[in-house]
């Protein structure tokens, strides 16, 4: 198949047919990704099979170039077969989003000769520092939790450019395998399956083709790509909605945990009493207390990133407090996702603790997922409070 017009003919409910004929087979590799800490051969060739990694890439180089609301919906199908999966599906997928952004020729440098291929990132501006020079910047810093990086041939880098002691930019610096090394440092409580180690740079050349400043994603066109890319799909404000594909993973996470107690609960009987565990009251709250969670927070991200692409189509930036708003809403969607799990888990009493039990990994993978910053509880509910006030946030990025 010609990968370069491979999947461009593939719509949005063909990529959900595809997304959820992976699940049962996600759920029954999910064990041996997370011992390889790291996206594995099978999964990946399914993944390349199905074209699920390029989802948001430019038709013109094969991808679907789905709407937006397709960066949170495919990841949380995916999510019920295995959340480390659907995390790097969300990651890898967002960064083809990203790099229809850049300048052209960064585009053909990476996708004329591989329009499969892989891009990691490390999203956290103050771990770079970026020096200007005479056509582009000299790149230095150490990055944590780049998933996807193992099988990945270039990776997006985030730093703060100053003149000085004054911050001049944010850029993210798109560096080809040979310019950075990874470190193995990915042992962890949960969501082992992604990969997500760390990467260093010292001193490396970045021309400004590829390197993106992130002050022209913040909504509308005004980034390199847009002449050729002006599907308005690319302008929906990164900082705003870009943690929803993550998001996806926790509620899909939470989905599968659902299903399986589900299916559990209908089999078993208790073990002192033999009485069927349905019929227990206590048990029918929780199934439904957990279902109730993961409907609102399912449908308030669809909701969202529906409501950034009405935003995008109409050419218009959201204001600051309506970005705010997706982010504290991606938050509490995250934190439901997280409730969910632990009220299905606590079900399981002392049995819940064996790493047989079929939610142990769910639970694992919902927490260590949730620490990532873009559900920091706190700064997503405290900075639209403030805004809502009458207050001012400062955020050269949003």
């Amino acid at each position: 198949m010609d990968r370069r017009s491979g999947f461009a003919d593939v719509g949005y409910e063909e990529a959900a047919r595809r997304a959820h004929t992976l699940v049962p087979k996600l759920r029954e590799l999910a064990d041996a990704q997370e011992q390889a800490r790291q996206l594995t051969p099978e999964v990946l060739a399914l993944l390349h099979e199905s074209g699920l990694l390029r989802f948001l890439q430019p038709r013109r180089w094969g991808g679907m170039e789905l709407d937006f609301v397709s960066v949170f919906d495919l990841p949380e199908i995916i999510g019920r077969g295995d959340a480390s999966t659907a995390w790097n599906v969300g990651n890898l997928s967002i960064h083809h989003w990203m790099l229809a952004l850049y300048d052209p020729k960064a585009q053909e440098e990476v996708w004329a000769d591989d329009p499969d291929a892989i891009i990691a990132s490390g999203i956290a501006y103050p771990q770079g520092r970026g020096r200007k020079v005479d056509g582009g910047i000299v790149l230095s810093g150490y990055w944590n939790f780049s998933s996807g990086v193992d099988p990945s041939s270039w990776n997006m880098l985030a730093c703060i450019v100053r003149d000085g002691d004054k911050i001049v930019d944010h850029r993210m610096c798109l560096l080809p395998r040979k310019d950075y090394t990874v470190i193995d440092d990915w042992s962890t409580l949960g969501m082992r399956g992604t990969g997500s180690k760390s990467v260093k740079v010292e001193e490396v050349f970045v021309p400004d083709h590829r390197a993106l400043s992130m002050y022209t994603a913040r909504g509308r066109a005004d980034f390199p790509g847009a002449k050729v890319n002006p599907n308005p799909l690319y302008q929906i404000p990164l900082g705003a909605l870009g943690s929803s594909c993550l998001a996806g993973a926790i509620i899909g996470n939470a989905q599968a945990a659902l299903e399986m107690t589900v299916q559990s609960v209908k089999e078993r009987s208790t073990n002192y009493t033999g009485m069927k565990m349905r019929d227990f009251q206590t048990v029918q709250l929780r199934v439904g207390v957990a279902a109730s969670k993961i409907d609102l927070a399912r449908g308030s991200q669809h909701a969202d990133c529906l409501e950034g692409m009405k935003f995008a189509a109409a050419g218009l930036m959201p204001p600051m407090e309506d970005k705010l708003r997706f982010r504290r809403n991606c938050a509490l969607a995250a934190r439901l996702g997280v409730e969910a799990v632990n009220t299905l888990h606590e079900m399981a009493g002392a049995n819940g603790i064996y790493t047989k039990y079929p939610l142990e990994r769910l639970f694992r993978d919902a927490h260590s997922a949730s620490a990532h910053i873009g559900f920091n509880w706190d700064a997503g509910m405290s900075t639209w409070g403030l805004v809502a006030l009458g207050g001012e946030v400062v955020n050269p990025t949003m």
